[in-house]
C-alpha cells in the first residue's frame, strides 16, 4: 500500500497538484450521497482551524537522506474546524465559521471548498500574508506497516495568528446570531476564549475538542466554559495522570463541573464516554467503582460484530480511587470493522467523529 505524505504549502510543488476527490472538504465518494438537505433554523458555529493540505504518495517512508519520488500529488482542504464543520453540514446541520486565511489564492481555495460544504464562511478572516492561508506549518505523515496505518502528526508555529481584536464584537455578536452550538477546535487560543466567553453569556452550549497537545495555559479557560468534550485517547492521561481511561474521564467532570459529558476516541476501539445525571442531589447510594462498571460493560461487548453498537450502564453514583463521586452513567460504543485493504487515509476521522457528535446534539 503506498504511503501518504501530508504538508502545508509553505513552497510551490513540486509538481502538477491534482485535486483531491475523497477528503472530507472535497466531493463525496462516487455514489454516496454528498450532503443532505441543511435543516432549517438553528445553528452550529464552529471557530478553529482551516487548512490547504499537499499529499504526495511514495512506495516507502523516506529515511534520513533519503530522495524518493511520489507517485502523485493530491491538494485537500482539511483542518480541524474545516473537517468538523463539513462533517456536520453533510449530515444536514447548519454550519458558520470562524476563521482566518490569506486573501491570495490558496486562500481563496479553501474557502470555496468550504462554500461547496454549505457552510456560512461570511465571518471568515481575509488577511493580506500573501502565500500563507491561517493554518499550522503542518507536516502529517500516514505510516504504513503490515495491514495497519498509523499517521504522526508534526505542528510548528502557526502563521499568521487569529486573536481577538480581528472580530469586532459587533461581527462576534452577529457571528453567534442564532447559534444553538458553539464548536472550539482549541486552536488560536485566545480568539477561542473571546468566542466561548461571549457564547457563555448568551447561554450557548460549547462543545470542546480537548487535544493533548495544547498546554493547561492554553486550554483551562476553555474548559471550565464546556458542556461537552471530545477527546482523543492521549487526552485523559495526560490532563490529569490518571492511566485508567475511565477514572481519568471521572476526574475530568468533577474538575469541570458544568460539562455534561466527556468522551473519548479509541480509534478502532470504539469510544467511551462518562454522561453527567441531573438528578444525582437525590439519589443517594453507596457509589461504585467506575473500573468495575467499565470491566462489566466492555464483557456486554460483541467482539464479532462488525456494526457499531453502544453499551451503557444505568445512571448511578460513581468513583475512582482517590477521587470523589458524581452521579452519571458510562457508555461504551464500538466501531465498524473495516477491512485493511479498504483503510487509505485515517486523517480526519476525529474531525468527522466530532461531525457526528455536533449532529447528535442539535437532534437532542
Amino acid at each position: 500500500m503506498p504511503l501518504l505524505l501530508r504538508c502545508s504549502p509553505a513552497a510551490s510543488p513540486p509538481l502538477l497538484p491534482r485535486r483531491r476527490s475523497g477528503s472530507l472538504l472535497s466531493a463525496a465518494p462516487p455514489g454516496r450521497r454528498p450532503l443532505l438537505p441543511a435543516a432549517a433554523g438553528r445553528v452550529v458555529l464552529g471557530c478553529g482551524l482551516v487548512t490547504l493540505d499537499y499529499l504526495a504518495t511514495v512506495d516507502a517512508y523516506p529515511r534520513p537522506d533519503d530522495k524518493i519520488r511520489s507517485g502523485e500529488l493530491q491538494v485537500s482542504g482539511g483542518g480541524n474546524a474545516g473537517n468538523a464543520l463539513t462533517g456536520a453540514a453533510r449530515l444536514g446541520l447548519n454550519t458558520r465559521l470562524i476563521s482566518k486565511v490569506a486573501n491570495d489564492e490558496i486562500g481563496g481555495t479553501v474557502l470555496s471548498e468550504l462554500k461547496e460544504a454549505r457552510i456560512d464562511i461570511s465571518h471568515v478572516i481575509r488577511c493580506n500574508a500573501s502565500n500563507h492561508v491561517y493554518i499550522e506549518k503542518v507536516v502529517r505523515f500516514l505510516m504504513v506497516e503490515t495491514q495497519h496505518l498509523y499517521m504522526s502528526l508534526l505542528i510548528s508555529k502557526r502563521y499568521p495568528p487569529m486573536i481577538p481584536s480581528d472580530l469586532r464584537m459587533s461581527s462576534l455578536s452577529a457571528a453567534l446570531q442564532d447559534v444553538s452550538l458553539l464548536y472550539l477546535d482549541g486552536y488560536s487560543d485566545e480568539m477561542a476564549l473571546a468566542v466561548a466567553k461571549q457564547a457563555d453569556q448568551m447561554k450557548i452550549p460549547i462543545l470542546v475538542d480537548a487535544e493533548p497537545e495544547r498546554t493547561r495555559e492554553e486550554l483551562g479557560a476553555l474548559l471550565s466554559l464546556a458542556s461537552y468534550i471530545v477527546c482523543n485517547g492521549k487526552f485523559p492521561e495526560k490532563w490529569t495522570s490518571i492511566p485508567s481511561i475511565p477514572s481519568a474521564l471521572l476526574e475530568i467532570l468533577l474538575q469541570y463541573p458544568r460539562a455534561c459529558f466527556a468522551v473519548v476516541t479509541l480509534g478502532e476501539n470504539g469510544c467511551m464516554m462518562l454522561e453527567r445525571g441531573k438528578d444525582g442531589e437525590n439519589y443517594e447510594t453507596e457509589p461504585v467503582d467506575i473500573e468495575n462498571v467499565a470491566e462489566s460493560l466492555r464483557l456486554k461487548v460483541d467482539k464479532d460484530d462488525i456494526v457499531p453498537t453502544c453499551v451503557s450502564s444505568k445512571f448511578m453514583r460513581l468513583t475512582a480511587r482517590g477521587s470523589g463521586n458524581i452521579f452519571a452513567r458510562l457508555l461504551i460504543g464500538t466501531a465498524e470493522s473495516i477491512p485493511a485493504s479498504e483503510l487509505v487515509d485515517t486523517t480526519g476521522c476525529g474531525d468527522a467523529f466530532i461531525g457526528a457528535v455536533l449532529h447528535g446534539r442539535h437532534q437532542m
